[in-house]
């Protein structure tokens, strides 16, 4: 493809599923984003829980080296890619539809973060259009974690498997966890003045829409009481925000783990965003008729 396209895939469902579960309304396009090294057809398997219920579904999983290295070096690459994946909703003409996030561990909340400065119009690249998007909702899995060295090294052994000879695999730990204790640790109080980590930037300046946080105590890459700490930092800023634990399940593994309650979950709270979107817009109609009346 070329250098100024990303590569990601669209769905469009089905229009008697999309009536049957959307009756008339404009269905919700499910942006989902995935985990650092994440293949497509293990993210179609989420998707699907999307395309059943009526949705369009965008997958997009961002580049390793814009998560491992652009990123812990401060370089912004996924601004770019932010907004690259909020146009493709013009270049489909889905941009009136409502649109819910479902983001997976710190591979996709890094992008996360960055869609939602440029939805907020605080991203260096704001555009104006973007404010007209109509966010319902989002779904985090397995993230956010905030300065953990341990998992971050964890998630790039899981990435690069054993695709990497043993020595070379030495000498990239070795500079990875460097870079990250430096620039992300011990130099953090300076260097977040020039660009704050994903963590920071999404709790000190959070989306106002609702979000549910699926997480695991057994997971070995996200810490669960960073996720229990970005949880409960939204809910005092008055963000509605949920969360479930499931206990013993592994990094991104929920679903596998379990996938009937899984899939439920972000059914149920997908659905129970469509309505609280749809009884606030009605409660905004009102009241520009209320005005224009009593003008």
């Amino acid at each position: 493809m070329a250098d100024d396209e990303i590569d990601y895939n669209i769905v469009f469902p089905d229009a008697v599923t999309s009536e049957r579960h959307w009756q008339g309304t404009k269905e919700p396009v499910v942006v989902l984003l995935g985990w650092a090294g994440c293949k497509d057809k293990h993210l179609s398997k989420y998707s699907s829980i999307y395309n059943e219920q009526g949705c369009v579904t965008v997958r997009y999983t961002a580049q390793l080296k814009a998560v491992f290295i652009s990123e812990s070096f401060g370089f912004k690459e996924l601004s770019g890619t932010a907004l690259k994946l909020l146009e493709v909703l013009f270049d489909y003409e889905v941009e009136r539809s409502p649109v819910f996030f479902h983001v997976f561990s710190n591979g996709g909340f890094m992008l996360y973060r960055y869609l939602v400065e440029l939805l907020r119009g605080a991203g260096a690249r704001g555009d104006p259009r973007f404010r007209s998007l109509r966010v319902v909702g989002a779904v985090v899995d397995s993230a956010p974690g905030s300065a953990n060295v341990r998992g971050a090294l964890r998630a790039l052994s899981a990435t690069l498997g054993p695709r990497v000879h043993p020595a070379l695999w030495c000498v990239l730990a070795a500079l990875f966890a460097v870079t990250v204790f430096l620039l992300r640790v011990l130099l953090y109080p300076v260097t977040k003045y020039v660009h704050r980590n994903h963590y920071d930037a999404v709790r000190e300046a959070p989306p106002p829409w609702p979000q549910l946080y699926l997480y695991s105590r057994a997971d070995r890459v996200i810490r669960h009481t960073d996720v229990e700490d970005m949880v409960a930092a939204l809910g005092r800023r008055g963000v509605p925000v949920d969360s479930e634990d499931f206990a013993t399940s592994a990094h991104v593994s929920h679903f596998r783990e379990f996938p009937v309650r899984y899939a439920q979950r972000c059914r149920d709270f997908l659905v129970a965003c469509m309505a609280s979107a749809e009884a606030e817009a009605e409660l905004e109609g009102r009241g520009r008729r209320r005005g224009v009346e009593t003008q």
